[in-house]
């Protein structure tokens, strides 16, 4: 209940503050990317139900000759690489955060393609909602392991509170500041995630 309110007031303060910031961005977007500004794509929210997250767009849509998109790396720009340096592309979010799909801070929502390659141990991370920023995008986001990311993920399942919250979003702000762990080793963002259990995927 307060986590709640925590996310529900301070995700309609900054919306209200941020709105000139959204305007200016989504005319960037336009200008740069063209339309649509927005990035919309299903992902698995708390216990895994289904959600549409939505985000600035910073990737083209370019294609090869048979028609399937390029490579993240080839199709994000360099206007798409300053907004994510700064995720700027992830204020969006907040109105998911109001809506109670996400949360300010929990763990990351991945694709919906993942869901079936978690460990038990791992598919935890669904028991809360899912966040803008989290304990493992504090400690090392993109250049950490995904075994990394979702021990540090279930650990603030288990961990969790407002003041945790409040220590997660100040560090948040620090490691945007400085830029780190935007992107894992020769990817524009992580690499894919697959199965480590020794199971086929």
């Amino acid at each position: 209940m307060i986590k709640r309110a925590f996310d529900i007031a301070v995700a309609a303060v900054l919306l209200v503050v941020l709105a000139p910031v959204f305007v200016v961005l989504a005319c960037l977007v336009r200008a740069k990317l063209g339309t649509p500004v927005f990035f919309r794509q299903t992902r698995p929210g708390l216990h895994g139900r289904p959600f549409e997250i939505i985000k600035f767009r910073t990737m083209t849509d370019a294609r090869d000759s048979e028609g399937r998109l390029l490579l993240d790396c080839e199709r994000l720009t360099r206007f798409g690489r300053f907004l994510r340096a700064l995720s700027l592309d992830e204020l969006p979010e907040l109105w998911n955060v109001l809506k109670g799909e996400m949360s300010l801070v929990g763990p990351r929502p991945l694709l919906m393609e993942y869901l079936p390659l978690y460990s038990p141990e791992q598919a935890r991370r669904h028991e809360v909602r899912p966040g803008i920023t989290g304990w493992a995008q504090v400690n090392g986001r993109n250049a950490i392991s995904w075994e990394e990311k979702f021990a540090m993920d279930v650990w603030y399942v288990d961990n969790r509170s407002v003041v945790l919250d409040v220590r997660i979003v100040a560090l948040t702000v620090i490691k945007v500041l400085k830029r780190d762990g935007i992107s894992g080793d020769g990817v524009a963002t992580a690499t894919k995630f697959k199965r480590t259990d020794g199971q086929p995927t």
